[in-house]
């Protein structure tokens, strides 16, 4: 079994929580994001200095010159910092600066030629690496990243759920599928497991729930986006909260420390509550489509209700649960009250002008 050490002693008995902007944009912004930072009593301070984008032409970070505010960060609030890294060269630069911890984004998780390459530039070197999940849900993939690292020698090392893409419509801006971290953890029990609610949500107002999300499910602590004027931000503004806000939200969290491996009813509510969180992803993208084949409907005249359509769905469904070991008639009740809520929503669109 691999061992791991916790990313900073000081932090370690206690949800580990990490906040800062999205980017370093200028001096001012940052010591103003590090002073609300502390205020709040948050000890790790975050801050991209290197932007990986989608699309060239969009704001791809300051550079190493940022490395300068986040030392005067250091140095003026006594927080420890940490930074992205996506290449060799951004490491070395990053050490030299005294940063005193990296993470690496989902993109570079996802290519393990670019992972091995930070990995051998972090022979020798004692630092705290945290390794997001890889763009895609899987699970060997995140794994064999932080294999890489671990056997760099490094044992300071942090997995970080922000979510994966997604071509569907859901309510988050990459779909938790939280099976995959809780897999993770499962396999990796002694691993500091972080969440990015910033990242999976994509939106202010579902930080706080999905960051209680997390904390219930065994997680270790948060990672979280927050910038002194949000609306403002260069980067990812819809996701950024203020510190103070973050601060109120850390007051109100639940942390009930009970570790699955310790525990095994723990464990077993634990995938309870992962599997019931995908049954209400996937009825919400369900009802996606039933509202695009409501517009349909309207266009083309057509009755909402098609009755042989939902009876062939129905007794499909309800075959399939039996071959399963479910009970035709509890299959039949759910899919009554699913299609009476597609028929609802579709009801709403047609009454729209």
């Amino acid at each position: 079994m691999k061992e791991f050490k916790p990313l900073f002693e000081e932090c370690a008995a206690s949800p580990l929580y990490i906040a800062g902007p999205c980017s370093a944009e200028s001096r001012e912004q940052v010591l103003a994001a590090a002073e609300g930072v502390a205020k709040a009593g948050i000890k790790i301070f975050r801050a991209g200095v290197w932007k990986p984008r989608t699309k060239p032409g969009t704001f791809e970070g300051v550079g190493a010159e940022a490395l300068e505010w986040l030392k005067e960060v250091k140095e003026r609030y006594g927080l420890y910092v940490v930074t992205e890294v996506a290449t060799p060269e951004h490491l070395e630069l990053a050490l030299m600066a005294g940063v005193d911890g990296v993470w690496i984004g989902a993109r570079t998780t996802t290519n393990p030629f670019a992972m091995q390459q930070i990995a051998d530039a972090l022979q020798g070197v004692d630092t705290a690496v945290l390794i997001k999940n890889p763009v895609i849900p899987d699970v060997d993939l995140w794994i064999g990243a932080i294999e890489r690292i671990y056997n760099s020698g490094i044992r300071r090392i942090a997995a970080v759920h922000r979510g994966f893409g997604t071509h569907h419509a859901t309510l988050y801006r990459n779909d938790p599928h939280w099976s995959v971290p809780i897999e993770l953890q499962r396999l990796l029990p002694n691993i500091t497991l972080i969440s990015d609610p910033s990242h999976i949500g994509g939106r202010r107002d579902l930080v706080a729930p999905l960051s209680q999300q997390a904390l219930d499910l065994g997680f270790s602590g948060l990672m979280v986006e927050c910038h002194p004027m949000p609306d403002s931000a260069l980067s990812d503004a819809m996701q950024q909260i203020t510190p103070e806000v973050f601060s109120g939200i850390v007051s109100t969290l639940k942390w009930r420390r009970t570790p699955a491996n310790n525990n095994l009813l723990s464990e077993y509510r634990m995938h309870i509550d992962t599997i019931d969180s995908r049954i209400v992803e996937l009825l919400a993208e369900r009802m996606e489509v039933a509202r695009e084949i409501g517009v349909h409907k309207r266009h083309h005249g057509m009755a909402i209700v098609q009755r042989e359509r939902f009876n062939e769905l129905l007794e499909s469904a309800e075959a399939r649960a039996e071959f399963m070991g479910l009970s035709r008639g509890f299959i039949h009740l759910i899919f009554s009250a699913i299609h009476e809520e597609s028929v609802r929503q579709q009801s709403e669109i047609q009454g729209e002008n």
